[in-house]
């Protein structure tokens, strides 16, 4: 990656810090230091997307073409630290980066071929409002960056913001949700097959909701990609 002389200076007079371990970036990182870039708990799931731990939690449920999650996601752990900032510490470049980084792994398994368009899980406006940005929209841009796929962003709305899922259930997770993301304009997803986006998959409470509105549009066909998975 070519970076310019500003980008030198600026890290001379106020270096960046891997938002894992906090040593200092170099020039050419983004986010992470390599040793914690190397050591990113990856899933693979994209080399068996219609049958890995992720994609199982969507049979038999709602229909969803092939499911995967960039790595292992474990709450409190060094490695959540990314997923942390990137929602609470107002860090929208990290969804950026690890995107771009998705973007080029995972075209490796040619998980993007066929896909006409990124769909982000939106956000309540009050949440959104409050972190001045959808990080699942952030992540969504870092792999358009890499694979050209053009995001929709206005064809699904969330209703309002219930209670965070983190401390919830399985099945309070699903009643959290259940109805809670509204078809706005199904123009720029009909006959398309569209890949969802979100941050981290735990149940995949979520993601069916967001499914179930928008699983009825014509010609549509579903995939879903997030950047952590949580083993239950």
């Amino acid at each position: 990656m070519r970076t310019s002389w500003w980008t030198r200076i600026l890290d001379f007079i106020s270096p960046r810090q891997c938002v894992v371990c906090g040593e200092r970036l170099a020039p050419t990182e983004r986010s992470l230091c390599s040793v914690c870039l190397l050591h990113l708990p990856r899933t693979v799931f994209q080399f068996t997307p219609e049958d890995n731990l992720m994609a199982q939690h969507f049979w038999h449920i709602t229909p969803v073409k092939q499911a995967a999650a960039f790595i292992y996601y474990e709450p409190h752990s060094e490695m959540a630290q990314i997923v942390y900032k990137l929602k609470y510490g107002g860090r929208p470049d990290i969804g950026e980066d690890m995107g771009r980084l998705m973007g080029v792994e995972m075209s490796y398994a040619r998980y993007f071929d066929n896909i006409d368009a990124l769909v982000p899980v939106p956000l309540a406006k009050n949440r959104l409002h409050q972190r001045g940005y959808n990080q699942s929209e952030e992540l969504a841009r870092g792999i358009q960056q890499k694979t050209g796929i053009p995001i929709v962003t206005k064809a699904i709305a969330r209703r309002d913001f219930r209670q965070s899922q983190t401390k919830l259930r399985r099945q309070e997770r699903q009643e959290n949700v259940k109805d809670i993301f509204l078809l706005k304009d199904d123009a720029e997803l009909k006959n398309k097959h569209v890949l969802l986006i979100d941050d981290i998959c735990t149940t995949g409470a979520t993601l069916i909701a967001c499914i179930d509105a928008i699983k009825h549009v014509e010609g549509i066909s579903i995939s879903v990609l997030t950047f952590g998975f949580t083993k239950s």
